[in-house]
């Protein structure tokens, strides 16, 4: 992976364990994710207006199409990570849904992209998944006798699943058709607003509440959230997936921090073996 891939990951790394943070303490479902793709919208359009004022883009059926697949990935990802936070601990759930996401979406570029990583940057990919089982406290997790435990970790594992399959699709989306990232996640913002909204529209209430007392955590979910992203999907035009993927991981860190300081959920001594792990991980990675 490049120098430049690299810091982009990093970067975007730092944004998204914080916008994760705001939306743990929201404590919100669909009313939050509506109002804050209401905010990313409303942000997006004088940018996207300059854009195509002046460069305007030449898509076809199959870039629209797919900008679309895109937006109903990640609103499926958006409502299941909302219901797993308001399950479970940050610091346990951050880190599952995190680490299935790029395990996945690994093995896809291997297995059906062509990709080959190196050995070196596959070692690493494994010393980044090591690193999220130990933080998590690995699979007793899944033997826990709290029901309330178990469902947190499913409905974080089923985000994870969607992020792998939005990181795949967007992969091919900014990398082999060609679409600008930045008018790609905001097309595919404007997509998850408009399927989000014949559901919000009954809960319009729940919606103005969360503006109301949480608004500081919805501006920071909608101002982080979409820059974090744009991040990657440079970096995506820059390296090969695998090794793009697992490196984004280094979020779990910085969650891990977080959740320890902030929230006080307390094992920071795993938690710092666990981010020395990682971290050999991520240096394999930018080597390999």
């Amino acid at each position: 992976m490049s120098f430049a891939a690299l810091a982009l990951v990093l970067a975007a790394a730092g944004l998204h364990a914080t916008w994760n943070l705001c939306a743990k303490r929201a404590g919100g479902g669909l009313p939050f994710v509506f109002v804050v793709g209401c905010v990313i919208s409303l942000l997006y359009l004088p940018v996207v207006m300059v854009v195509l004022w002046q460069d305007p883009p030449r898509w076809n059926w199959l870039d629209v199409g797919w900008i679309l697949g895109s937006g109903a990935l990640k609103t499926g990802y958006s409502l299941f990570l909302q219901r797993s936070y308001r399950a479970g601990d940050f610091s346990l759930i951050y880190p599952w849904a995190r680490g299935a996401g790029p395990l996945l979406a690994t093995a896809t570029a291997i297995g059906f992209l062509g990709e080959r990583p190196s050995a070196l940057s596959l070692a690493g990919a494994g010393l980044i998944i090591t690193g999220i089982l130990v933080i998590t406290g690995g699979t007793a997790l899944f033997r826990s006798g709290a029901p309330q435990v178990r469902t947190a970790i499913r409905f974080g594992l089923i985000s994870g699943v969607f992020i792998a399959a939005y990181t795949v699709w967007d992969r091919q989306g900014v990398a082999t058709l060609e679409i600008r990232p930045l008018l790609y996640d905001a097309c595919t913002a404007w997509t998850q607003l408009a399927l989000l909204l014949p559901f919000a529209i009954p809960r319009w209430p729940e919606s103005l509440h969360h503006w109301n007392t949480h608004r500081r955590y919805v501006l920071a979910v909608a101002l982080l959230s979409p820059v974090a992203y744009v991040l990657i999907l440079v970096a995506m035009t820059l390296a090969p997936l695998s090794s793009v993927a697992p490196a984004r991981e280094i979020s779990i860190l910085v969650g891990a921090f977080l959740g320890t300081h902030v929230l006080k959920e307390g094992a920071g001594r795993r938690r710092m073996f666990a981010a020395g792990i990682m971290a050999t991980g991520v240096i394999a990675l930018a080597l390999g």
